[in-house]
């Protein structure tokens, strides 16, 4: 692979105006609008039973914006006791009255999205682009999930038996503990919440102590328009609220989204009382571009799918493997893509596309990851450090020239840095693309039929795109193989994934 003259590419960083989050509290500046403080335990906000405070920071200005409750053991126990009453009378609820509430949450989100999207910016930098689309998407959640909580069929009753009829009941599995992470704060929580409810569950959920903000707002704005005691938030440390949930007697599952240790970590905890897990952990994803690929399409769908939300993503497409024969035009192609890319915080203008690393220990952790790969001699085609100025930004990179196994490219970054690698042989792709811990996703670029068929069930990941990558739809399931966990977000498999089956069998031979 020949390297390419990168001198004509920069990384254009813009500063941030008085329309920022950030600048909120300026005067004639709709003000940020923040939840209650306190946990959401009952349909209500209550305090904690400690006054311990975790401070919210904007990762574009490294300032504290507020402050939540650091929940304990006792502030859970509070909260899965109302989880627990609340079930009762909710999973006795019809299909169609669980829809209603599910459209009623999308509808409130709805009339209340411009205080979605601030609030997700200012707590996480998303470029406005990014968070309005978090907030469509988790509208669209809540209004599939109302859909498809009427739709669910089981095996047909029927005489499996001599003399018996039988009957397969779904049922509710009960409480149900939820941990959501920090890259997607809001919709991630909607990718639990919805399914979770739609099966007629309760739920007790912790969201991230360093992105609560998007969620105890959509409980403030739920409080008394749902029934109270079917979704309770409790702030706070994973290694005290989450440990809590992943032990708790009357949690019947847990759900996590977030890291493979956390997942380790949660189903470990679970086992010791058997509750069920629904892990979706991180990735890795491969891009495997074919010699016969349009070239274009695929660097421009690198741009798109790679730098998404900064690369603060599970299946963003970072792990680029190409014929070696195209590698050098594509990689000429991807850094002309990436150069386009405009840093900066949410309110430095429409055209920013790339936020801040979401904390001062990811930052430092995306800096290690590139600062290695440079001391490991590999070729930085564009970016390679990090942002002068206040904020936790990183430029856009590309390595490329990534030689086979490679800890850079083996191991998920979660930053906006895209490797680049090469392969000789379709086998070598697919043994290499399939050499990572994880399962999340992937995709291949090619415009050879065959290979858009055979390659993709040779791939041991839960989605493969074909031309495309990081497109999703409520209608289909998201979740991995491997160490990106199992458990299906998403689809009539989620539905499945918070239900239970029950066989019962009625003698009537007798």
């Amino acid at each position: 692979m020949t390297l390419i003259d990168t001198e004509q590419f920069t990384v254009r960083r813009v500063s941030e105006d008085n329309n920022s989050p950030a600048a909120h509290n300026a005067p004639g500046i709709l003000p940020l609008p923040l939840p209650p403080g306190g946990h959401f335990i009952g349909g209500s906000f209550v305090p904690g039973s400690s006054t311990h405070l975790i401070d919210v920071v904007d990762p574009t200005t490294e300032q504290v914006i507020a402050s939540v409750l650091a929940g304990t053991a006792a502030d859970v126990d509070a909260a899965v006791e109302a989880a627990v009453a609340a079930q009762k009378s909710w999973g006795a609820t019809t299909p169609k009255e669980r829809s209603e509430v599910l459209n009623l949450i999308a509808n409130i989100i709805e009339a209340n999205r411009e205080a979605f999207e601030i609030i997700e910016s200012a707590n996480t930098g998303k470029p406005r682009t990014v968070a309005e689309d978090d907030v469509s998407s988790t509208i669209d959640t809540f209004r599939f999930m109302a859909g498809a909580s009427r739709t669910l069929t089981s095996m047909a009753g029927g005489d499996y038996a001599t003399g018996h009829t039988s009957v397969i009941l779904r049922e509710p599995v009960g409480v149900v503990g939820v941990i959501t992470p920090w890259n997607y704060p809001l919709l991630m929580a909607a990718w639990k919440i919805a399914p979770i409810l739609a099966a007629g569950n309760s739920i007790v959920l912790k969201p991230s102590e360093q992105t609560p903000l998007s969620t105890l707002k959509l409980a403030e704005l739920l409080a008394g328009r749902i029934p109270d005691g079917i979704l309770n938030v409790v702030t706070g440390q994973g290694r005290t609220v989450g440990q809590r949930i992943s032990e708790h007697p009357d949690v019947a599952l847990v759900a996590l989204t977030g890291s493979v240790v956390s997942g380790q970590a949660v189903a470990e905890t679970a086992a010791k009382s058997v509750k069920r897990v629904h892990l979706e952990l991180g990735g890795k994803a491969p891009v495997v571009v074919f010699a016969d690929a349009d070239l274009r399409a695929a660097a421009a769908g690198v741009r798109n799918a790679g730098y998404w939300n900064a690369g603060q993503d599970c299946g963003a497409a970072c792990r680029v493997l190409v014929h070696e024969s195209v590698a050098a035009e594509f990689t000429e192609h991807l850094v002309r893509e990436v150069s386009t890319l405009v840093v900066g915080a949410p309110g430095a203008g429409d055209d920013v596309e790339i936020g801040p690393m979401i904390s001062r220990p990811h930052f430092e952790r995306v800096k290690e990851s590139l600062a290695e790969a440079k001391a490991a001699g590999l070729h930085m085609a564009i970016g390679g450090s990090a942002l002068e100025g206040p904020g936790y930004f990183i430029e856009p990179t590309v390595i490329g020239n990534v030689p086979a196994g490679a800890h850079v490219a083996t191991h998920e970054i979660f930053g906006p840095v895209v490797t680049v690698e090469t392969f000789s042989s379709t086998e070598e792709a697919i043994t290499r693309a399939n050499e990572s811990p994880y399962g999340l996703s992937a995709s291949v670029w090619t415009r050879d039929s065959s290979l858009s068929l055979s390659v993709p069930k040779q791939l041991d990941f839960g989605t493969v795109w074909v031309n495309s990558h990081l497109v999703l739809a409520c209608e289909v399931p998201w979740g991995g193989f491997k160490g990106s966990g199992y458990g299906r977000d998403l689809s009539l498999y989620a539905l499945d994934d918070y239900s239970r089956t029950k066989h019962l069998m009625i003698n009537h031979g007798a």
